[in-house]
């Protein structure tokens, strides 16, 4: 640091330049600390990502301080999408920080077109430009009655499919929402668990409650399954069956084989939509069992009925960690076949 002599001989350091500073002001000073987050998370997340310095001192205020004005006005952008992500009755999270972080303005749909309401639910709101175009393609009901949605995990392929069809259920848009995932240990290690077929496959189908009740709450889930409007079952339920006016997921596709892929593809009837998601690179099948996502993905695109969302490692919302996970083994899986 530059230093200066005083008169009388005395050497002080001269005080740093202050950056630039600039504040902005929100209505609602309880949105502004959950917005902040506890002891300002959020806040340090996107400091450390943006290169400026936030304070939030109270009364609604936010201060935004850094020398580049590019900085600082995408700061603004950012604390301004939170804050009307609260306003509209949403929660700020980690997650969202993130997405407000990558989703720029123009990406972004005045006609809420990357939003999912679910009546009497919960919102989700697209958190990457892929998964944008996902939502997109779920709310385009004329043009596509099939899609993929394939990539890494936490990227949130399921988690949106699953509050896409809540919603159109809660509007009785469909009859009925099936969903279904291959259980590829079925045969001998289900026989050792006790209870009917029904509670040995459970354990395979929680991750899909699981999104089904932060779609539409506990109460109205089990009120859904007890009258038969929801069904969750094995892959291998579907045979033979012929699926109408319902709105299908099938989830974890990697783990069915091309036979069981054909098979669930062609159950699809009159007045249905179907959704598959799955993640390619990590199948639990036997290697002489070949997966029949891949197959299919080849087969279909192109078809005009057909959508296909591919994310990547920077669509991963689930947690930031999760996202270098993922780049970490492809770097591996790259360096293996080279």
């Amino acid at each position: 640091m530059k230093q200066t002599r005083p008169k009388g001989g005395r050497v002080r350091s001269a005080k740093p330049r202050r950056a630039a500073t600039e504040t902005v002001h929100f209505d609602n000073a309880d949105r502004v600390r959950a917005l902040a987050g506890a002891e300002d998370y959020h806040l340090i997340l996107i400091e450390r990502e943006l290169g400026v310095r936030l304070a939030a001192p109270g009364g609604g205020q936010i201060q935004i301080a850094a020398d580049d004005p590019r900085a600082r006005a995408e700061a603004k952008r950012v604390l301004t999408k939170l804050y009307d992500r609260l306003d509209g009755g949403m929660i700020c999270d980690e997650a969202a920080v993130r997405s407000a972080l990558l989703m720029q303005d123009e990406a972004d749909d005045d006609s809420n077109s990357a939003l999912i309401r679910v009546p009497r639910g919960a919102s989700f709101l697209a958190r990457t430009p892929r998964q944008g175009d996902y939502v997109r393609y779920l709310k385009s009901e004329s043009d596509y009655d099939l899609i993929f949605g394939v990539g890494p995990a936490g990227t949130g392929k399921t988690l949106l499919a699953v509050a896409y069809g809540a919603s159109q259920l809660a509007l009785r848009r469909f009859e009925r929402m099936i969903i279904t995932r291959p259980a590829v240990e079925a045969g001998e290690k289900l026989g050792f668990l006790p209870g009917d077929l029904t509670e040995k496959v459970d354990p395979y189908l929680l991750p899909v409650w699981d999104a089904l009740t932060d779609s539409l709450g506990r109460t109205q889930m089990e009120k859904m399954r007890e009258d038969k409007r929801i069904e969750v079952a094995p892959l291998a339920f579907m045979r033979g069956r012929t699926l109408n006016r319902a709105f299908v997921v099938v989830d974890e596709a990697q783990n069915a084989t091309r036979a069981q892929m054909r098979m669930v593809l062609t159950r699809l009837g009159e007045g249905s939509r179907m959704v598959v998601t799955g993640d390619p690179t990590q199948t639990d099948l036997d290697h002489r069992s070949p997966s029949g996502l891949p197959e299919a993905l080849s087969l279909l695109e192109g078809d005009p009925r057909v959508a296909i969302t591919r994310f990547e490692k920077g669509d991963v919302v689930r947690h930031d960690l999760v996202a270098r996970i993922v780049a970490a083994y492809e770097r591996h899986d790259s360096g293996a076949k080279k």
